[in-house]
């Protein structure tokens, strides 16, 4: 009787992260016929966890900060886990769930357990805290000992593992691919989005999407577009930050044109209604947000980031400027007005095309297949 393959997929959270970007890995697991699981905290304690394609769920109580003592609970419940399963593939993600589970899976390996590690950003980059390299680089370059393949998402990234860590292979790869299916341009009734959103005939309607916190730098923006005329700003998310930037619209008197829109879950809709989106990110790893705007066919500006980098052409798909700068953000977006918005939209589509789902897939089983399988 054939042994059941079995894979398990580690994260820190569920809800916003293995059910955002993982979905169709555990399908296309299920369809090569393995047994699925996941370990990571349920994020959303006033709902059931319910995670498509996942035949079992371990729920473990990651916390995002590494040096918090409840991780040593979570180290030693994912350490059984991993020792009782006998799994073929584990796939971890994130800093936390990721070095925990390379640290558990050590034994394992040994019984030819395979361990994949997404690296979606190492939180030590170019003009990284000290902090960040301290803390966070000793305990990546020790869990590199301990990784068959090191899959990082951005090409600084790569560049630093390649010279930097220990695993047994690294390899770059386009993100967890973006569904050009579903963030596509179309044909839309721009006035009624706009009217809903109170936005007047002929103005310039900027978005942004991202959590309301410190690292994506949504006051920068706020203050770049403060002394612009006949522009209008709404940034979708929520976040601790979200009173904060109410009370600066409030102190900037510009609060008719910059609308705080909270969660929505009409992102979509949005990007392919707006006229630009602006990313001003300080740190990302390859930011979906951005991606998807490149697919509805959006111009860009953007902080000249890692990730932001690997996605646009400066001059081509958009204009990028010092995020700690708001003279700069607000140059850019000037420039950015001036320019033809078509144009940039339409390189930014076919850019994209690198970055599709089913070609990230397909990178990914092949990976799964001749790293692992094999």
């Amino acid at each position: 009787m054939e042994k059941e393959k079995k894979v398990l997929f580690v994260a820190t959270v569920v809800k916003t992260h293995i059910n955002v970007f993982h979905l169709p890995y555990l399908k296309m697991f299920k369809e090569m016929g393995y047994k699925t699981y996941v370990a990571a905290k349920n994020d959303d304690e006033n709902e059931p966890c319910v995670i498509p394609y996942c035949d079992c769920y371990f729920d473990i109580p990651f916390v995002r900060n590494p040096l918090n003592k409840n991780n040593f609970s979570a180290y030693k419940m994912l350490k059984k886990i991993i020792n009782e399963e006998n799994f073929d593939i584990i796939h971890c993600h994130t800093p936390v769930g990721g070095a925990l589970t390379r640290l558990a899976a050590r034994k394992s390996r040994k019984k030819s357990t395979k361990v994949i590690y997404t690296a979606h950003g190492f939180h030590f980059y170019k003009g990284a805290p000290l902090k960040n390299w301290l803390l966070y680089y000793p305990a990546e370059k020790l869990c590199s000992y301990f990784t068959d393949v090191l899959i990082t998402i951005n090409k600084e990234d790569y560049t630093l593992a390649q010279k930097k860590m220990k695993a047994k292979k690294t390899v770059y790869i386009s993100g967890v691919g973006i569904d050009l299916n579903k963030f596509m341009p179309a044909e839309i009734n721009r006035e009624s989005k706009r009217k809903e959103l109170s936005i007047p005939d002929g103005a310039v309607w900027i978005l942004a999407v991202g959590e309301l916190i410190r690292r994506k730098n949504h006051e920068t923006l706020i203050r770049a577009v403060a002394g612009m005329d006949n522009v209008y700003l709404t940034i979708a998310g929520r976040g601790e930050l979200h009173n904060y930037l109410q009370n600066l619209t409030d102190e900037l008197n510009i609060s008719e044109k910059v609308k705080l829109l909270g969660f929505r879950s009409d992102v979509a809709e949005l990007c392919e209604n707006a006229d630009i989106f602006v990313f001003p990110s300080f740190q990302e790893g390859l930011p979906v947000a951005l991606m998807e705007a490149m697919a509805c066919g959006l111009p860009i500006a953007c902080s000249r980031i890692r990730g932001n980098t690997d996605l646009i052409d400066e001059e081509k798909g958009g204009i990028m400027f010092d995020p700690k700068s708001i003279e700069d953000a607000a140059n850019a977006l000037n420039k950015l007005l001036k320019s033809d918005f078509n144009v940039m939209g339409r390189y930014n589509i076919q850019k994209i095309k690198n970055f599709d789902l089913e070609k990230v897939k397909n990178e990914m089983k092949k990976i799964y297949e001749t790293e692992v399988e094999n």
